[in-house]
């Protein structure tokens, strides 16, 4: 029997999701909204319909494509099609713009997505209303276009009710009903539905409603401003009775615009103006009834934010010099901190779901997506970029949500470094060893609220003494920002000496109780059925054998593990799983604890003399963990290394944390250790092949296409995704994780951009850096299994292509001596 589902919100998500739902058989769909049918008042009843397919992410970008197939062949009977495939054109009016414009290239042709970059008189032949003399060049997506939201609405209902979904208008949810921890109906000024899983769907509204289940939703409505020019003779000449666009979509980003046509007079985006938080009390009343012009998401028009923005357009487009600003209004959308949507189940009442912060853009895709959670269990999709739960507990609090929301808002536009930092707010999570950090010229970037050092400019005094063959080429302007040449002398004296990590902000997981071995051994490929001090490094998958995270799980006693992981989103899950289970207690422990990588050949000189505990290699082996003392402090030392050198992540409670920090600083100075950062650390782990969960592979990719098979045990035992791999070995994919060598030995790429085999799109980069053990730039690529040693390919980095060569791996140290000394 199907559950019973109710989804709250009948705009283009909630009916893309009750199109999804019911194709796949769940037909016992009742989808609700507060507004009246179909014209709500969301979100999607004004949406501008601008739908540009190329994104950052790969996953986005795949929402997006997605949207556009499904609209294209989305129909009514009364109204036409949902989708007009004019193409997009993006143009630059700065340098810096038209490199970012390749850059962009390089993601869509990664991503499958046609486009091409064109110089100002093609720009100008692509949408003659472009004055070529104001442009540098242009991004065109001929698949790009127009969706009509309000038509794909009506079409979407159409279809979900043909399939048995009941669709309820003017109905105002005023409750979450729940029972035994789990979701059992939607209250309503009408009465109550029942319902075993709810999906909400409500847009702006979704922070509100989400406090009915007690969930927080990161995100916050915002105005953002749309006008329309009057007529403009040339579109009037050009598009005659009733053509609606014809023209590519056009963005215009170094002002912060947007343009379409309709029909004879251009609609104009903007995001230059002032963040405009907008209060859900202070929405205007429509007595129940909206219209094109009257909805509760359509503020009035603020002119004098859209007056320098008018100005700008007619540059670009002086067809509109002829004409005025007719009319307008602010319309709201949802901002998240990062950006993303926000897609997963309620961490404390099951059945309770969120599909928010979605545009149209990516509307569809986004449906699918959650269709498949729901009923397959899994998204062909690596989600992790999207799911709720991506966020720490302090990313998910109004005054963070607020300001970072905002933030995201004034830069939706610009044209931003991968690794640049947040400048606000900063400092809501430290290490303990954070002032003698900054008193080191500590360079930090951050991630989940934490302060993570990059490099230490009090290494800059040993950049004389830095051997010429480990000295890095000069970079190119974009991989040089936010890097320094003190990386080098880093990853020389990790090499050479000790280098220094601060590891306090890896997740630390504490699974406890009498049934956490039981636990851990289901849930994970490795075995952890192993003594005390042993330590594991496993994979959690999926039940389709797709990577959900990597972990390494140190048995520190008989009931008690420390697990290391990949954030909140491991957290959420092994709560998730042992929900119920009495045996079984987990336990973030992050904010209590701290770590200190102490790696190098010199690493057993620096810390033995410190304990009287017996750190030789047979004392603690490899893969292998003990509780110690450190000059007195009580710490549990692990033999891991993510850097593939000689040592150990070091553990105790925070309290102890700056007494470690200055006893292993001081103890390691005549020894020439320095303290060294996250840049070092990605350099040194990519010579030694490590991967990195979330960068080099995800849910949609198997263990043996990650090279990560012998972190698989016998299949013989169960263990979650065990089915999936019946058949599977490293000698069965059909795509491999691969490393490859920078021929030129000083192009170093970052991640995200096209590998090309023989000319064609074959892939994508993943991690990249210079190897300033080897003296030459590495990257990992996804490419087609079976490429030779040797083989030769192209990775596209901005407008030209970076000549690199198939490499067996390891590059360093492949007999792991380095390691086991």
């Amino acid at each position: 029997m199907n559950p019973r589902v109710v989804i709250i919100g009948a705009g283009i998500v909630g009916t893309n999701l009750a199109d999804e739902l019911t194709v796949r058989g769940w037909t016992d769909v009742t989808v609700v909204d507060q507004g009246p049918l179909p014209l709500t008042g969301g979100s999607t009843s004004h949406a501008p319909g601008l739908v540009f397919q190329t994104n950052a992410s790969r996953t986005m970008t795949a929402f997006a494509t997605y949207t556009v197939e499904k609209l294209m062949s989305l129909r009514t009977d009364d109204t036409g099609g949902c989708f007009h495939q004019v193409g997009g054109l993006e143009v630059a009016t700065t340098p810096r713009r038209l490199a970012d414009l390749h850059r962009r290239h390089g993601w869509a042709t990664a991503r499958g997505v046609p486009a091409t970059v064109v110089d100002p008189a093609g720009c100008a032949r692509l949408h003659p209303l472009v004055d070529p003399g104001q442009v540098l060049g242009g991004l065109h997506t001929p698949t790009d276009g127009l969706a009509s939201a309000t038509r794909a609405v009506v079409a979407l209902t159409e279809r979900a009710r043909a399939r048995g979904a009941v669709f309820r208008g003017s109905t105002r949810v005023t409750g979450i009903s729940r029972a035994g921890g789990r979701v059992s109906g939607v209250r309503t000024e009408q009465g109550e539905i029942p319902a075993d899983v709810v999906v909400c769907c409500a847009g702006f509204w979704g922070r509100e409603l989400g406090k009915l289940a007690g969930m927080r939703v990161p995100l916050l409505p915002l105005a953002h401003q749309y006008a329309r020019s009057g007529r403009v003779e040339e579109l009037a000449a050009r598009n005659g009775t009733g053509i609606e666009a014809q023209l590519p979509i056009l963005r215009h980003q170094d002002a912060d615009l947007y343009f379409r046509e309709h029909h004879d007079r251009i609609g104009i985006g903007s995001y230059a103006h002032r963040p405009m938080p907008v209060s859900l009390a202070e929405l205007p009343e429509t007595g129940g009834s909206t219209s094109e012009s009257a909805q509760p998401s359509m503020l009035p028009f603020t002119e004098d934010d859209f007056a320098e923005q008018w100005e700008q357009s007619r540059e670009l487009l002086p067809a509109l010099r002829g004409t005025k600003v007719e009319t307008g209004f602010n319309g709201i959308f949802s901002f998240t901190p990062d950006g993303g949507p926000l897609i997963g189940e309620s961490a404390d009442v099951a059945g309770f779901w969120i599909a928010e912060a979605v545009w149209v853009t990516h509307s569809s895709g986004v449906a699918r997506a959650v269709a498949q959670l729901l009923v397959d269990g899994r998204s062909e999709l690596d989600l992790h970029g999207c799911d709720v739960h991506r966020f720490d507990e302090v990313e998910t609090t109004d005054a963070f949500v607020d300001e970072t929301a905002q933030r995201n808002f004034v830069e939706i536009y610009d044209v931003v470094h991968p690794l640049a930092p947040r400048t606000s707010p900063r400092d809501l999570r430290t290490s303990p060893f954070h002032d003698r950090q900054r008193e080191l010229g500590a360079v930090f970037l951050p991630a989940h609220g934490w302060e993570r050092p990059h490099w230490y400019e009090a290494n800059a005094a040993l950049l004389p003494e830095l051997p010429p063959d480990r000295r890095e080429p000069e970079r190119d302007s974009w991989s040089a920002m936010f890097h320094s040449p003190v990386v080098a002398v880093e990853a020389w004296r990790t090499r050479t000496a000790v280098g220094l990590y601060d590891m306090t902000p890896l997740t630390r997981i504490e699974v406890a109780g009498p049934d956490a071995c039981a636990f851990l051994d289901r849930l994970t490929t490795g075995a952890v059925d192993r003594p005390a001090g042993s330590v594991t490094y496993t994979l959690m998958l999926d039940d389709a054998g797709g990577i959900r995270s990597d972990l390494t799980v140190a048995r520190l006693g008989d009931d008690v593990y420390q697990v290391g992981a990949n954030g909140n989103l491991d957290v959420d899950r092994l709560r998730r799983a042992a929900a119920g289970e009495r045996g079984v207690g987990v336990r973030d422990i992050t904010g209590g604890t701290c770590c200190i990588g102490v790696w190098g050949p010199l690493a057993r000189e620096l810390v033995q003399p410190l304990t009287g505990d017996d750190l030789s290699h047979d004392g603690l082996k490899y893969f292998r963990a003990r509780s110690a003392h450190i000059a007195g402090i009580p710490v549990t030392v692990m033999r891991l290394s993510y850097v593939g050198e000689l040592g150990w992540e070091i553990c105790t409670g925070a309290e102890y944390g700056r007494k470690l920090w200055d006893v292993l600083f001081d103890a390691g100075r005549p020894l020439g250790a320095v303290p060294a950062g996250r840049a070092a650390f990605n350099a040194l782990r990519l010579e030694k092949g490590y991967r990195s969960w979330g960068t080099d592979m995800t849910s949609e990719h198997d263990p043996y296409q990650a090279g990560l098979g012998f972190a698989v045990r016998d299949k013989e035992t169960a263990f979650v995704g065990r089915d999936a791999l019946e058949g599977v070995g490293d000698d069965a994919v059909d795509r491999r994780l691969t490393c490859l060598t920078v021929d030129d030995g000083c192009s170093v790429v970052l991640g995200g951009e096209p590998v090309l085999l023989d000319g064609e799109p074959a892939g994508y980069v993943t991690s990249a850096a210079f190897a300033y053990t080897l003296g030459f730039p590495v990257a990992y690529a996804w490419l087609p299994a079976g490429l030779a040693v040797g083989s030769a390919v192209e990775i596209r980095w901005f407008d030209r292509g970076v000549a690199a060569t198939v490499a067996a791996e390891p590059l360093l140290d492949p007999g792991m001596t380095r390691i086991r000394r």
